[in-house]
């Protein structure tokens, strides 16, 4: 049962890693209706920058300040080249993030090296009902959840959050009433930016990054946020955590080499059964 128990608190650090990943992606498509496929490379050099101020002497915590916010200039920079020119489409967006993605590779490659990097985060285990949890992963979790509230919290209560959500939910209507929704878009890709660094920072302790980790962030990443509809950033945490414990706990009693497949059917009959339910729900709410 202590062994369960492990699997289930480390896969929720890794999935916690995932869902921050998966709620930039949200944030983004929520406004713009843009699939950004560059979000797993702003996790990559958020974690690379990290560790190469951390070997310069910055000390942690603002190490990683530094490199989130590098993160976010990031993103705000492929949101200006996607979605800056006015009449462009959400599909040649999504296009020119796909190929901004594999450019960072490049750029990445010119800058670190084609070698794996990591950095160390908390030291120790902890035990939780017996369990023994490396700390760091608890840490993410810590870390994690707060984010997710205040990213509600600042949806719903201020006026830049209530702003971003006009645009998600009626883009000519925000418009109208004087919202700037291309300024809006380039605010939620640099939230998408600082959403990914900090997934980078957090989980780069515990998992080695290369230039091409962002694949892996990326798919595990989008499979939270489809969970969700790509727009209900609750549902993406959920679902990150899912697949993380999912995806651990396949590893942990043996199938380690098929752990993101199968982890993705899961994640697949998931989706598939709410999907069936989704015709149901509707009917009833319609009147008469």
């Amino acid at each position: 049962m202590s062994q369960l128990l492990e699997y289930l608190l480390t896969g929720a650090g890794i999935g916690a890693g995932f869902a921050l990943v998966g709620s930039g992606l949200v944030v983004i498509y929520r406004v713009t209706r843009v699939v950004n496929f560059a979000q797993g490379a702003f996790a990559v050099i958020a974690a690379m920058l990290t560790s190469t101020l951390l070997a310069s002497g910055l000390p942690h915590g603002a190490a990683e300040l530094v490199a989130v916010a590098a993160a976010a200039a990031v993103g705000l920079v492929v949101g200006v080249i996607a979605i800056g020119k006015p009449g462009t489409s959400p599909r040649a967006a999504l296009i020119v993030t796909l190929g901004l993605g594999v450019f960072a590779y490049a750029v990445e490659v010119l800058i670190w090296g084609d070698q794996p990097r990591s950095f160390p985060g908390l030291a120790g285990s902890t035990h939780v009902a017996g369990a023994r949890v490396p700390t760091h992963y608890l840490l993410v979790i810590g870390v994690t959840l707060p984010v997710f509230a205040l990213l509600a919290a600042f949806f719903a209560r201020t006026d830049l959050g209530k702003a971003l959500s006009a645009c998600a939910s009626n883009r000519y209507a925000a418009r109208v009433v004087g919202i700037d929704v291309t300024r809006m878009g380039l605010l939620s890709f640099g939230l998408g930016g600082a959403l990914g660094g900090l997934a980078g920072v957090l989980v780069t302790p515990v998992q080695q990054v290369t230039f091409d980790s962002d694949v892996t962030l990326i798919v595990n990443g989008f499979a939270a946020a489809v969970l969700g509809g790509l727009t209900r950033p609750a549902v993406t945490l959920a679902g990150g955590l899912l697949l993380g414990v999912a995806q651990t706990v396949i590893a942990g009693y043996g199938g380690g080499a098929y752990q993101l497949e199968l982890a993705l059917g899961l994640m697949l009959a998931v989706m598939v059964v709410q999907a069936a339910r989704t015709p149901t729900s509707q009917q009833e709410a319609m009147p008469g």
